[in-house]
């Protein structure tokens, strides 16, 4: 695998499932249920939304999780935290209450569901980071280390410093396995 570069494993953004800013959630599931059904060539379906501005450039991306935390009801403690923090309560405790109030409402009523549905991807998509880059050219050695180091599911692959795919770690983790099983042990 010495010779493999991430172009190789990389997803083009053409066949990924992409919604423009101001796409509501319900929308981009739609998207992403499509993508899913159109790829055919991996056993690993997608698994997450990139979102694009009106430029058609990479600006966030919607993880399944960044859609269940969409569905999570908002609630507002802010008149709350307010009267604590003037009692001197802990930001550890404070965190601890609005926790366990969260942890007691209901996710999957009509109402939340609806509201999710509506709410725009930017609302809720996750901001690319620096460590969530990799240059097309660059070893699938060099992605290994960055998906390790940042416990990262999926890499940003740049060309000329463009965003032209995803590097996904079940590709990658499929690549590596099928060469471990052709050691000889």
């Amino acid at each position: 695998m010495d010779n493999f570069k991430v172009k190789d494993f990389m997803i083009p953004i053409s066949e990924y499932a992409t919604v423009e800013i101001g796409t509501p959630l319900l929308d981009a599931l739609k998207v992403l249920e499509q993508a899913q059904a159109a790829y055919t060539e991996s056993k690993y379906q997608h698994r997450a939304i990139i979102v694009l501005d009106k430029e058609d450039k990479v600006v966030g991306k919607i993880s399944q999780l960044r859609a269940l935390k969409a569905m999570e009801p908002k609630v507002d403690f802010n008149d709350e935290l307010k009267s604590m923090k003037k009692f001197n309560f802990s930001d550890a405790y404070i965190t601890h209450l609005q926790d366990s109030y969260r942890s007691r409402g209901k996710i999957l009523t009509p109402t939340n569901l609806a509201s999710a549905a509506a709410q725009k991807v930017e609302e809720f998509m996750q901001t690319p980071s620096p460590g969530e880059f990799v240059a097309a050219d660059s070893s699938l050695d060099t992605a290994i280390h960055q998906f390790i180091a940042g416990t990262l599911l999926s890499l940003l692959v740049t060309e000329n410093n463009k965003i032209v795919g995803i590097l996904r770690i079940s590709d990658v983790f499929a690549a590596a396995f099928g060469q471990m099983m052709t050691l000889d042990t």
